[in-house]
């Protein structure tokens, strides 16, 4: 996640002062950030089924607790055996949710819930990646399961991540505190509480034919989890606020969270209960907001097309607002709708913050398809004021974005660590940036792993399909290790772009 390592700030402005100016002739013409981005540099056709592949394999480098027989990144180890163990609970699993060794239970149930979505939308066409993509999901949920194991407490978190960013370890050697915190009904988390059902509800949908009994339990599970959510409100960045924050801080507040459970609850379940909740709190919960932001802590934009799908192809009438709120969100992203408020760089991607972009334009594009495949099957445009966008026009937006992370780029880099000949060589991932198990037995201490945070080297160890924070608004990327903001992968940059591959891909796959 955000790496807050312990860097000189000085060093770091002109560090990226020299980086500007170094990169400047890769940048393209500028034009106005509103309109028209193009597709300025296009490269050989992609294999978007290459890049499938390696974008599910990317979650076997994220592992955390007892790895299976079947462990394809070989460089990986056994790590966190004893995570809960203090606190007389089972907490051995997940996932590492960035480049540190802490699992943050918020991103991680983002990620899940994800990936379910993927494979919900487009497993049918991920061919033989589709058993991957649920081994992804399932060691997730796994996790999950044991995290609300207990009614009334969800453990949310192990490991301390102030100590965890003054190391530079590998997760195999971790001799950090591995602090467990918890939610309850003292100390409420509507958010992560909320996210947690909706990842589970969703995942049980994936799971519904190929295991119904583990289905059952996923939706069970879900159904309790957003009860208590929804009992005890509050944000869990309020009694967890030192160790949570700045990583993790539920800046949008637990609303978000609370429709988009819902919403996942009422498709898992078809139960009127939940339809009953959002047609009555909908508006409560933020249903119409404007903001255009989608990712771990803001779910609006979401809840808002996964809504829409029930207007647009289940005809549930009391819901036909959602497909007013979808368009919204989706104006909001068009390039020449007087209203956008979508910024572009100059070779056409996508920019929201400069933290880690990549996350915002994955999970955008991922809704771009989404939708499109809403609209299509009911024989909908979107409609955006006087003017109308065809499911077509979202497509070739969301390709756009696509391809710009796959190569076509200013830099002709691809930001997908693995995929193509010119990629990420010094991700900030302390997996990755120090040597294998296997290549050096010995445990690397604490303070001498950041010898490798600070090498110019390559990463000895590829994560494949890991992909990075991307460039800034200016198209640059300086391939730094330690600049976090660009150079670090998460799990939740990956999940929604397994998702869009999938769609892309479709088209030759068997």
């Amino acid at each position: 996640m955000r790496a807050f390592c312990d860097v000189s700030l000085v060093f770091g402005l002109f560090f990226l002062f020299w980086v500007g100016h170094a990169n400047a002739n890769y940048t393209i013409e500028s034009y106005q950030h509103s309109k028209h981005p193009k597709p300025n540099f296009h490269g050989a056709s992609h294999n978007y089924r290459d890049a499938l592949s390696k974008a599910i394999l990317f979650y076997e480098g994220q592992r955390s607790g007892k790895l299976p027989g079947s462990q394809r990144m070989t460089w990986r180890r056994d790590s966190a055996l004893s995570d809960g163990f203090s606190q007389h609970v089972d907490l051995v699993g997940g996932y590492y949710d960035a480049g540190d060794n802490v699992k943050f239970g918020f991103p991680m149930a983002f990620t899940t819930t994800m990936l379910s979505w993927s494979v919900l939308e487009f497993g049918g066409f991920m061919g033989g990646e589709l058993a991957n993509s649920k081994d992804a999901i399932r060691w997730a949920t796994d996790y999950l399961l044991k995290a609300t194991a207990h009614p009334g407490t969800i453990y949310v978190q192990v490991g301390d991540p102030n100590t965890d960013h003054k190391c530079w370890e590998r997760p195999e050697d971790m001799d950090t505190a591995r602090t467990v915190y918890k939610i309850d009904s003292q100390h409420p988390g509507s958010d992560v509480a909320a996210e947690t059902a909706a990842a589970l509800a969703a995942a049980s949908l994936v799971f519904r034919k190929s295991d119904p009994q583990y289905s059952k339990r996923l939706i069970h599970t879900a159904m309790r989890v957003f009860d208590f959510a929804d009992k005890h409100r509050g944000a869990y960045s309020d009694s967890l606020r030192s160790c949570v924050c700045p990583f993790y801080c539920s800046y949008s507040g637990y609303e978000d969270e609370l429709l988009w459970g819902a919403a996942w609850l009422h498709k898992a379940t078809r139960n009127p209960t939940y339809l009953n909740y959002i047609q009555s709190k909908g508006q409560s919960l933020g249903a119409d907001e404007s903001d255009n932001i989608f990712g771990w802590d803001n779910k609006h934009a979401g809840a808002r097309v996964l809504l829409s799908k029930e207007f647009l192809l289940r005809n549930v009438k009391s819901l036909h607002d959602y497909k007013g709120h979808a368009d919204n969100y989706i104006c909001s992203l068009l390039p020449g709708v007087s209203y956008s408020q979508a910024k572009y760089t100059p070779g056409g991607l996508l920019y929201t913050l400069s933290d880690s972009n990549l996350q915002y334009v994955t999970s955008s594009s991922f809704l771009l398809f989404t939708y499109a495949k809403y609209l299509s099957s009911s024989k909908h445009v979107v409609t955006c004021g006087s003017m109308t966008f065809s499911p077509k026009r979202l497509r070739t937006i969301a390709k756009r974005q696509v391809d710009y992370i796959l190569g076509d780029n200013p830099l002709k880099m691809s930001y997908m660590v693995g995929y193509g000949s010119h990629y990420p060589e010094r991700i900030h991932h302390r997996g990755s940036s120090l040597p294998s198990k296997g290549n050096h037995p010995q445990a690397i201490p604490c303070n001498a792993g950041f010898q490798s945070l600070y090498s110019n080297a390559p990463n000895p160890n590829i994560l494949v399909g890991a992909v990075v924070g991307g460039p800034d608004s200016m198209d640059r990327f300086p391939d730094d290790r330690n600049d976090y903001e660009q150079s670090e992968p998460t799990t939740y940059i990956n999940a929604p772009f397994v998702g869009s591959l999938a769609y892309l891909a479709h088209s030759t796959m068997s």
